[in-house]
């Protein structure tokens, strides 16, 4: 039966859309299997027929389940939410969820994607200060939404697809030596997040792709 056989992710150790999946697969226990897409070696592996194949978007993640494929991690998400069993990552109370989903979109559609690889390999030397700014900007929106909706997560004190996609953009913030003090709702609950054990194991650092130097 097809869905019985373990799911397959192919994604990338750094890349914040698999860690986001990666961290919904370990809230839900659910055991998988990865298959690497190195997204610099060779210009970048997903650009190869064969993963083309996978995902015509030519983007991880791009998840093999239950006899289908599936791209884009909300998406991902949202499928596993409604077919295994574990705790919701969607609240069943309508404004909560409309919430959680408000939360997830801004980052995935409005933060992540202006200062994704794609994007900053256009800009060169500018990279840097291209991601900073548009993470800022999305900060500056993200931190007065969080201050309304936050309790121990962002949305209350129940975990939600909104805290899969907080930690990764936190992530990418920090690599980009953006000012996390200014935003001390966002940084509380990040420290909060990866104190979790989900988040955790599906740290860039501990994955099966992870280089040796960036291991932890």
């Amino acid at each position: 039966m097809a869905a019985q056989t373990k799911p397959i992710l192919y994604g990338y150790f750094r890349s914040s859309c698999s860690w986001r999946v990666r961290i919904a697969f370990a809230l839900k226990g659910i055991e998988y299997d990865q298959i690497a897409v190195n997204l610099i070696q060779d210009g970048g592996q997903q650009h190869t027929q064969q993963f083309e194949s996978i995902n015509p978007m030519k983007q991880v993640p791009a998840v093999k389940i239950d006899g289908i494929t599936l791209c884009q991690s909300l998406a991902v998400i949202q499928y596993i939410d409604e077919t295994r069993p574990g705790p919701r990552l969607l609240p069943a109370e309508p404004k909560t969820r409309a919430q959680v989903r408000m939360i997830s979109d801004l980052i995935a559609s409005g933060i992540q994607p202006v200062q994704n690889l794609a994007v900053l390999q256009k800009k060169g030397s500018e990279k840097e200060q291209w991601a900073q700014h548009f993470i800022n900007q999305g900060f500056q929106a993200l931190e007065p939404i969080l201050k309304e909706t936050a309790g121990k997560y962002c949305v209350g004190d129940e975990i939600s697809m909104a805290d899969t996609c907080l930690v990764p953009q936190v992530y990418n913030a920090e690599r980009f030596n953006v000012d996390m003090e200014q935003f001390p709702t966002i940084k509380r609950l990040n420290q909060t997040l990866l104190e979790m054990e989900a988040f955790k194991v599906s740290h860039p650092s501990r994955q099966p792709d992870t280089p040796p130097e960036l291991r932890a």
